[in-house]
């Protein structure tokens, strides 16, 4: 990937996290699927950024963002069987 793609993979993921946490306090009732898939979305774009310009903290950072985006999407679909 190129620096320009990698930024252009960092600013996509950065206004993923943005639009998620505005719609999450925007909403009354959020839709977990909407609110933890954006997360998880904007997580993975901004890995592949660091993948590119490493920034070891940021990178562990994503990874627990992801990680708590997975877990919140996990507990939406059991959720949504009940």
């Amino acid at each position: 990937m190129t620096d320009t793609g990698a930024n252009i993979a960092g600013f996509a993921g950065m206004a993923c996290i943005i639009f998620a946490y505005a719609y999450t306090t925007r909403q009354q009732a959020p839709n977990p699927f909407v609110q933890h898939g954006v997360n998880l979305a904007g997580a993975g774009l901004l890995t592949l950024s660091l993948l590119v310009h490493m920034n070891p903290a940021s990178f562990v950072l994503e990874f627990f963002w992801a990680a708590i985006a997975i877990w919140g999407l996990v507990k939406a679909f059991r959720n949504r069987r009940a």
